[in-house]
């Protein structure tokens, strides 16, 4: 029993150490990562919920394939450098649940923020891309939350896991825009989605497609399908929710 204590307590260290030194290289000194994130006034997205929305597939992926294109070089280097911290970390041997969520959202969130800044025609240099680490523990909390959900949701006839992980498509762009605590954004992602979730999942599964085309393609096509997706996402999401004004996000 001692020697798995022992054997855990130094595998967790091993994991700990690249994470903290990750984090210090590309945080800002300002940044708060470990701040769980804020409570937003849920009045802001009532008439969306209420109301609904339409859903424009094709403008999504036009004009993600244009963003996506204006900074061709830099999104490919960064899918990159994830598919990278995502091989190593990968050989700590810890869950990959854990892996993921420790490292791929902060990563994944530095897509959505670079693509943020290129709406509001903000100048973009290579290290916003590591700016999804000022979001960190909220980031990661939602990601290890949904992860659990969906896969109990895939468990109870699969129908409830394919609901959520549609229905989740949001959270880390609220996360992002607001600074908004994790269980918020799943619960506002949740419910925004669910008013049209049928057309949102017919761009889940075009998204799917296109991915599946690129991983054909020798993976080399998923340099290019991977961030388009995301380009696409955040188009659908400015579309939808609306950038925030008052965005937490952190450009400077």
């Amino acid at each position: 029993m001692k020697n798995r204590v022992y054997f855990t307590v130094l595998l967790l260290l091993d994991f700990y150490q690249p994470v903290t030194n990750t984090m210090e290289v590309f945080m800002e000194p300002e940044a708060k990562p470990f701040d769980f994130g804020r409570k937003v006034d849920p009045r802001m997205f009532e008439r969306l919920i209420n109301e609904g929305y339409e859903v424009d597939l094709s403008r999504y992926l036009k004009e993600g394939w244009e963003i996506f294109k204006s900074r061709a070089g830099e999104f490919i280097v960064f899918t990159l450098v994830a598919a990278a911290a995502m091989t190593v970390f990968s050989g700590l041997h810890l869950p990959g649940s854990l892996v993921g969520s420790v490292v791929m959202a902060p990563l994944y969130a530095g897509f959505i923020i670079v693509v943020f800044m290129l709406f509001k025609s903000q100048q973009v240099q290579f290290g916003d891309f590591f700016k999804g680490f000022n979001y960190f523990l909220p980031l990661v909390l939602a990601n290890i939350v949904m992860s659990i959900l969906v896969t109990i949701g895939m468990f109870l006839l699969i129908l409830p896991g394919v609901y959520l992980a549609v229905s989740y498509m949001f959270v880390s762009m609220l996360i992002v825009d607001y600074r908004m605590e994790f269980w918020q954004a799943m619960e506002t992602s949740r419910q925004i989605v669910t008013k049209n979730w049928f057309s949102l999942f017919v761009f889940f599964l075009v998204l799917a497609v296109i991915n599946l085309l690129g991983a054909l393609a020798l993976g080399i096509g998923l340099l290019v399908t991977v961030p388009l997706s995301i380009c696409s996402v955040c188009v659908a999401y400015r579309d939808i929710v609306g950038l925030s004004e008052k965005g937490e996000m952190t450009t400077q």
